[in-house]
């Protein structure tokens, strides 16, 4: 057995002191200007940037990557105490006592996504060069991209909540803008309104926590939080860290909030690699890790957390299984992946590092992946359904070796990344013990096996088999601008996981943040074992369903089973009964009480001064003679009520 994880266990609710940022990190408010920059010049150059302004997209998240290697390498050469790094830009909130900085926090897990979204993030807008080279729009696209990088990387360098907060909005913003693209297509219009609001739902979680703490801990700085949180009680720790976990939901596609990330697939294919394989979807396993303290002290929500993810991994394995789309079954593999990721965070210290060591290989191959099916795409006049592809690995070398490796890689094929990333996933759930452990060990295990059976059906549908194209597509492989890419991302398909991995290189980075294992966990252990036999089996029934057999041009009805996973699972009837429905009769009910209540009331108030003074109106007619008698009456009703007075 090989050792992975051996270490004494360091409490992540005392993490290290924060330190003033020195050397590199003054300049790290670069990260955020160059891509804003980038998007402020393309959103608001108009069209006299069309003919340089993808140079412009493409070159402002490499400026940040390479900002941010810089910081990587000073990093290393510190000690592993002294690896936390603040720095405040200026007061943001000053009120009464909420007073929140805008600050910039460098640590071992920040500056492993700000490389991840601008290294990979630069591969994907080189590939969009190519891919959005016949868009007349491809300046604004670009100008959305840099956009969304800028969000982003605020969001995960943010020294405290609101932060964050700003960053998480500004994602979402991004993706909205991006998913619905090209707009004229209602199904994207449609796709991008329905990804905003169910984010909306996952958001009002977050809010909701950030607001507590401030009322419990009288902050919303991480350093602040994480100092008073062991002070606070159970049920304020859990409410908190459930909060937390739903607006997790929600950014991550996990249940129940996972029902926009398949329709969001409308948008272009570098959207899809960058949004909802490397980047955005990823942003709720940031969020349950950075909060580690918080969910250290709640194994409540600890095991929320875990659950959550055990059944998104086999929710969106299923759906994967049935989807004859190709990008909307390498969603519902994201979807999946995720899973895997949250059911590692659920784990506590023993899966923290676990969940960013497959999230960042998970990275490196599905980005690829999908970069792989924009170039099907784009060779094949934009089809997406695989029943008529077939036989592109000839016609298509780099684009069929490069999706190949990154099919080995998130299979767990040894000695490729998802070998090493999701093996220690699988053997930590079991390492758990009790029901619960066996529970989600079991659910991690079958995952991967129907995971090798769906990639493994994308591969022979797409690439193998008999030709079943139309007879006006000629594809043909597509350009270097676009392979290149692909190349790099396949060659982090195949090696990161193991360096990440092996020699406790991660673990040993993001130990101060994360915490160490106390335990050991290898890469041939039982479980591994039974998952590699799994993924044999998966991959095995997959070749006799849709290798042996000529692929038929019309999908079979199916089973109910199948029914239900190309239905997503009913994901949106679900949503339609419990949220939407329900929300329909309220606005119904509210306003029946607003016409028939509030608005009667007022109108009735109206109606009596209105009267009142239509009446009192004749009486002021102008003419002498009518006051004349007015004055007669009154005097007469003034006597009488003298006489009265005296009787």
């Amino acid at each position: 057995m090989t050792g992975l994880a051996v270490g004494t266990l360091r409490a992540a609710s005392t993490p290290p002191a924060t330190l003033p940022a020195t050397g590199v990190e003054h300049v790290a408010w670069l990260l955020l200007v160059f891509p804003l920059a980038g998007a402020a010049i393309l959103l608001l150059g108009g069209k006299r940037t069309n003919a340089w302004g993808h140079l412009v997209g493409v070159a402002m998240p490499v400026a940040a990557f390479c900002v941010g290697v810089a910081m990587f390498v000073q990093m290393l050469g510190q000690p592993a105490s002294d690896r936390v790094r603040s720095m405040t830009i200026y007061q943001w909130v000053i009120v009464s006592r909420f007073r929140v900085p805008m600050g910039i926090r460098i640590d071992p897990l920040s500056i492993c996504f700000v490389l991840l979204i601008t290294g990979v993030g630069s591969l994907i807008h080189i590939f969009a060069v190519g891919y959005m080279s016949h868009d007349p729009e491809r300046r604004r696209f670009f100008g959305y991209m840099n956009l969304f990088v800028a969000a982003m990387l605020l969001l995960v360098i943010a020294n405290n909540y609101l932060g964050l907060y700003a960053g998480w909005e500004g994602v979402g913003l991004a993706s909205y803008l991006l998913i619905g693209f090209w707009q004229y297509k209602p199904a994207a219009a449609v796709a991008a309104k329905k990804a905003f609001i169910a984010n909306r739902v996952g958001d009002v979680g977050l809010s909701l926590a950030i607001m507590l703490m401030f009322t419990t801990f009288g902050s919303v700085t991480f350093s602040g939080v994480f100092h008073e949180a062991p002070k606070a009680s159970h049920e304020v720790i859990t409410a908190i860290g459930l909060l937390l976990l739903l607006g997790a939901c929600g950014k991550s596609a996990q249940v129940p909030l996972q029902s926009w990330l398949l329709d969001a697939m409308e948008g272009p294919t570098p959207v899809s690699a960058l949004i909802h394989a490397a980047t955005m979807v990823t942003a709720g396993v940031y969020l349950i890790v950075r909060s580690g303290p918080i969910f250290n002290l709640s194994p409540g929500a600890r095991l929320a957390v875990a659950i959550v993810g055990a059944v998104t991994l086999l929710f969106g394995a299923i759906i994967g299984c049935a989807k004859d789309d190709i990008k909307k079954a390498l969603a519902g593999s994201t979807m999946s992946q995720i899973g895997y990721m949250m059911l590692a965070a659920g784990l506590g210290p023993a899966g923290y590092v676990f969940a960013i060591a497959h999230l960042l290989a998970h990275g490196f191959f599905k980005a690829g992946m999908f970069l792989g099916a924009g170039s099907v795409k784009h060779e094949m006049n934009d089809e997406v359904d695989m029943r008529r592809f077939g036989g592109l690995d000839k016609i298509m070398p780099v684009t069929f070796v490069t999706f190949l490796l990154g099919y080995l890689a998130i299979i767990g094929v040894p000695p490729l990344s998802g070998f090493f990333t999701k093996d220690p996933i699988i053997d930590a759930a079991f390492a758990k013990g009790g029901t619960s452990g066996a529970l989600l060990g079991t659910a991690a295990l079958l995952g991967a096996g129907i995971t090798a059976f769906y990639m493994t059906r994308v591969m022979f549908m797409t690439f193998a088999g008999e030709r079943r194209w139309e007879a006006d597509q000629h594809p043909h492989e597509v350009p270097p601008v676009m392979t290149s890419p692909m190349v790099v991302l396949a060659i982090g398909s195949v090696a990161a996981g193991g360096f990440l991995i092996l020699g406790n290189r991660l673990l040993n980075f993001l130990g101060p943040i994360t915490g160490v294992p106390p335990t050991s966990h290898g890469i041939w252990t039982k479980a591994g074992l039974a998952a590699l036999v799994l993924v044999a089996v998966g991959m095995v029934i997959a070749w006799a369903l849709y290798g042996r057999r000529p692929v038929p041009a019309t999908a079979p009805a199916g089973n109910p089973v199948t029914v239900a996973a190309r239905k997503d699972l009913y994901g949106d009837a679900v949503n339609e009964s419990l949220l939407m429905r329900p929300g329909q009769w309220l606005t119904r009910l509210s306003v029946f009480f607003d016409n028939k209540g509030i608005d009667a009331l007022v109108n009735t108030v109206a109606a009596t001064f209105g009267g009142t003074s239509g009446r009192m109106r004749r009486v002021e007619n102008g003419f002498v003679r009518s006051y004349a008698l007015s004055m007669l009456v009154g005097a007469v009703l003034l006597v009488g009520a003298l006489l009265l007075v005296k009787l």
